[in-house]
C-alpha cells in the first residue's frame, strides 16, 4: 500500500445550488470552499461541466475556473471535466490558453467524451450523433494547439501554443483508460458517480500504459465520493441530502440539493433504491474512525496515486467540515509542508 503522506488529495465541485439556494450563492460557496481546500493542504479543484441540469450551475467551466484561480493563490484549478466533443479543440485551446496566461503553472484541463447533458441538449450545443467517436481525433488537434507552434503554422490558439497545459483524461469506463494509456496520459476515474468498471479501467490503464514525454510512469487518480461528520449516525443522516439527489437525477427530475431527512424509507422503491446505492458504491460515509478505515482500505484496493475528493451536502459548513476531518487524518495544512 502507498504510504498515506505519498497520497495527493484533491476536490471536486459541481458548483451546486442548495434547494431554496441561488446560483450567486453556490458560486460564493465554491470559493469559499476552493479558499479553505488551498489552505488545508488539498492539491488540485476541478469543477465538472454539466448543461441543462437544474441544481448544477457549472456549465461555463472555464469562466468559473478562472473566477476561483483568481481568489486562490497556489491550488492547481482545473477542470473534472471539459467534455470536448461539445467544442471546438481551437477554443478549448484558446480558454485554457488565457488561464494558463493568467495563473501561470496552476491551470489543469480535464477531458471527457461524454455530453455533460441529455440528448436534446447535446444537439443545442451543435454536437454531432458521434461526436464521442471522434475524441481521440479532437484530443490529437488539442494537444498540437497547446504544445509548440511550427514556425509555418497555419492556425495558432493565441493564446494557448506554447502554453503546454497538462492534459488528463477523464472516464468511466475502459475507452478513456486505454487511450490515456497509450497516449502517456495521467487518467482519472469517475468513482464518484460510476464505480463499477473502476478496477478494471485502472487495471487496464497501468498494464498498457506507455512512458510518454508528459509521464513516466502510470498515474491514477480517482474520484471519490466522500461524506465525513463528527460521527457515523451524523454522516449517515446528512448523507441523505446526496441520496435524495441522485434519486431526482435517476427520476430525471431537477437536482437541487434538498435538506437531509430523518429516512429515506418511503422515498425511493427497491429498484430506485439499488440504483441510488450503485451511483454510491465507492462512498465513504463515516465519523473519523470509520473515514480512516474505508479510505486506507479503497487505498489498498486501487493503489491510486491521488484521490478527488466530493463531498455533496445540503449546508456549506457541512462540507467544509467534512473535507476539514479527511484533512486533519491525511493532509498537513498547506503552511506546514515542505
Amino acid at each position: 500500500m502507498k504510504k498515506e503522506s505519498t497520497i495527493a488529495l484533491s476536490v471536486l465541485d459541481l458548483a451546486t445550488v442548495r434547494e431554496g439556494g441561488t446560483v450567486a450563492e453556490s458560486f460564493r460557496n465554491t470559493v469559499k470552499l476552493a479558499q479553505a481546500a488551498e489552505a488545508r493542504g488539498y492539491r488540485r479543484f476541478w469543477l465538472a461541466e454539466h448543461h441543462n441540469m437544474p441544481g448544477i450551475a457549472s456549465a461555463a467551466t472555464s469562466v468559473l475556473i478562472g473566477h476561483v484561480a483568481g481568489a486562490t493563490k497556489t491550488l492547481r484549478v482545473g477542470s473534472g471535466g471539459i467534455m470536448l466533443p461539445n467544442h471546438s479543440p481551437l477554443l478549448i485551446a484558446e480558454q485554457f490558453g488565457t488561464l494558463e496566461a493568467l495563473y501561470p503553472g496552476r491551470i489543469d484541463l480535464g477531458l471527457g467524451r461524454a455530453a455533460g447533458s441529455d440528448a436534446f441538449t447535446a444537439q443545442l450545443l451543435n454536437r454531432s450523433p458521434n461526436a464521442g467517436e471522434q475524441f481521440p481525433q479532437q484530443l490529437d488537434m488539442l494537444r498540437q494547439l497547446l504544445g509548440p507552434v511550427s514556425p509555418n503554422q497555419r492556425v495558432q490558439a493565441v493564446p494557448g501554443g506554447n502554453s503546454n497545459v497538462p492534459i488528463w483524461l477523464l472516464g468511466s469506463s475502459t475507452f478513456s483508460a486505454h487511450l490515456a494509456a497509450t497516449l502517456g496520459l495521467p487518467f482519472a476515474f469517475a468513482g464518484q458517480f460510476a464505480p463499477q468498471m473502476m478496477l478494471e479501467a485502472i487495471q487496464l490503464y497501468r498494464e498498457y500504459f506507455k512512458p510518454s514525454a508528459t509521464l513516466t510512469q502510470p498515474h491514477v487518480m480517482i474520484g471519490l465520493p466522500i461524506l465525513a461528520a463528527d460521527t457515523d449516525e451524523e454522516a449517515e443522516h446528512l448523507a441523505t441530502s446526496a441520496k435524495q439527489r441522485i434519486l431526482r437525477l435517476i427520476r430525471g427530475q431537477p437536482i437541487f440539493t434538498p435538506p437531509p431527512v430523518a429516512s429515506m424509507n418511503g422515498l425511493w422503491n427497491d429498484a430506485e433504491q439499488r440504483s441510488v446505492e450503485m451511483f454510491l458504491g465507492a462512498a465513504v460515509i463515516g465519523g473519523p474512525k470509520t473515514v480512516t478505515r474505508k479510505l486506507r482500505e479503497f487505498l489498498q484496493r486501487t493503489q491510486a496515486d491521488e484521490l478527488i475528493l466530493y463531498s455533496d451536502f445540503y449546508q456549506l459548513a457541512d462540507r467544509l467540515h467534512s473535507y476539514e476531518i479527511v484533512a486533519g487524518l491525511f493532509l498537513k495544512p498547506l503552511n506546514e509542508q515542505k
